[in-house]
This record gives structure tokens, C-alpha cells and sequence, in this order.
């Protein structure tokens, strides 16, 4: 089976593809050729936010690959910096509108936090922001604009907050999970409540390389470090996203028929980065 045929099943009912393409940093004027690629590729979950500024060119990839709408996963973000029903309302329409794709899969916001408070201790929670924008979502799920929704950058308060307080439970969390950080206690408490957790920088943006033990690891399979941190990430049930601008790299980020061993999963799950 095709890794592009393989899915998980969301809380909705709906089954999200496990491999995504991720165009964080993938600039506006060239988005929609990526897009492109990798649907040319196979990829068929493609993972965009308003805080990217290229959900214009997501949209025109998408619709300029001939697939039906429905073969296609899109997931967007509300800004991290949106805490108010207006706001919310305001990112979303916009979203919508730049993607000009009927619906979103998948609605996440950004961060729990605005980005530059996110890892401040003395910060304050956001819990009630945060579910009036949960709120606003959920509103757009019943209208049909958008079929599932979830959280991007929660910690488990955050995620805590939103599923003792929401009508319609988070469908997934998406985090920074890589070897030498594969954040097993959220991947506990997500797998527990039937939240996927999707793993967003699988190579590091480009610092798997820097740990040794993925590099001689990656040598022992014959693949490359990317290969390696993207099969680790599926192996321990998340949903990569990893990026590239490049063709031949969107290739070989999806040429995963190899199987890491139980012995040296164990390796891997005890780096530290």
C-alpha cells in the first residue's frame, strides 16, 4: 500500500492522509507550483496557515491539479495572535476566501499563546481567549465551511481548557515532534481521548543531521536523515508534515518502504536534542 493511501481516522469520522506536506517558510509567488508537486508527487494533505501568507497559492495548486475537492486534505490556522471572537471570524473568512476551495479539512489555532509569549512562564494562560475562538470554530463547523477542528502549539493545560469547555472535541494537536523529541506524555494524553497528534518539522528544518545517532542510523537503513525522522514520527503514530521546495526531495521524503526495528525505535526514542 502506497504511503499516500494510508490514513488515520479523525473523531469526526473522517480520515486524515498520515503523510502531509507542510509549506511553512514556502513563499507566496512559488507556493502554488510546490503544491502542485507534491500533489503531482501523491501527497494529497496539505497543511497551510494565515500565518504563512501563501493560502493564495495553496488554493490555485490545489485547483490546478484537476483533483476532485474531496481527494485533497487541506489544513489552515487562525493567527496565534487572535484571541477574540471578532478576530477569529475576521482569519477565518480570509482563510476561506484565499483558499477559495469550498471548505478547510482541518481549522487548528495557531498556538495557544501569541507567538511572543508562548514560552514565557509569567504569561497568562489565555484559556478564556482561546475558547472564544474554540467557539467561533465550532460554529463554522456547523455550517459546513469547515469539517474538523484542533489546536496547534497546546500544551496539555491548553488542551485540557479546551476539551472540558468545548461542544465539539479537538480533532487534533499539532506539535513539534522529532527524534530526540517525540513528546510522549502529549502523545499519551492525545491517544487516550482520540486526538491525533500531528508532527510538524519531522527533519528539524534541516538540524536532524546535527544528532549522531540519526545520521548512523539512518546510514544502517540506507536512507537519508529526513527519510529516517519522517519514519520515526510515523512509526510512533503522529502525522508528519515534513517540507521542501524541491521536487526530488518531496520524492524522497515519501519513499518510506523500510521499517525501523523495535531494538533500534528504543535507540531513537532515548536521544535527547
Amino acid at each position: 500500500m502506497s504511503i499516500f493511501t494510508k490514513t488515520l481516522p479523525l473523531n469526526t469520522g473522517a480520515e486524515i492522509p498520515v503523510l502531509g506536506f507542510g509549506t511553512w517558510q514556502i513563499k507566496a509567488d512559488i507556493a502554488a507550483r510546490c503544491v502542485s508537486d507534491a500533489l503531482e508527487v501523491g501527497y494529497r494533505h496539505i497543511d497551510t496557515a494565515a500565518a504563512y501568507g501563501n493560502e493564495k497559492g495553496v488554493g490555485e495548486g490545489i485547483r490546478a491539479s484537476g483533483l476532485a475537492r474531496s481527494d485533497v486534505f487541506v489544513t489552515t490556522k487562525v493567527f496565534a495572535e487572535y484571541k477574540t471572537a471578532e478576530l477569529a471570524k475576521r482569519c477565518i473568512e480570509s482563510s476561506l476566501a484565499n483558499l477559495d476551495l469550498g471548505y478547510v479539512d482541518l481549522l487548528l489555532i495557531h498556538a495557544a499563546k501569541p507567538w511572543e509569549e508562548l514560552h514565557d512562564p509569567k504569561a497568562k494562560s489565555y484559556f478564556e481567549e482561546n475558547l472564544e475562538v474554540w467557539r467561533v470554530m465550532e460554529g463554522y463547523v456547523k455550517s459546513g465551511d469547515v469539517k474538523a477542528i484542533g489546536v496547534s502549539n497546546f500544551k496539555i493545560p491548553d488542551l485540557k481548557n479546551i476539551i472540558d469547555h468545548a461542544e465539539i472535541q479537538p480533532a487534533a494537536n499539532q506539535i513539534s515532534v522529532f527524534i530526540g523529541k517525540n513528546e510522549a506524555e502529549m502523545r499519551k494524553f492525545c491517544g487516550e481521548r482520540g486526538i491525533i497528534v500531528e508532527a510538524y518539522s519531522p527533519n528539524i528544518t534541516g538540524h536532524l543531521k546535527d544528532i549522531g545517532a540519526a545520521v548512523k542510523m539512518a546510514e544502517k537503513y540506507g536512507v537519508s536523515v529526513p527519510q529516517l525522522g519522517i519514519k520515526y514520527d510515523l512509526q510512533i503514530g503522529t502525522v508528519p508534515l515534513p517540507k521542501t521546495t524541491h521536487k526530488e526531495f518531496m520524492i524522497e521524503n515519501s519513499s518510506l518502504d523500510f521499517v525501523i526495528s523495535d531494538e533500534d525505535m528504543a535507540v531513537l526514542d532515548k536521544v535527547i536534542f
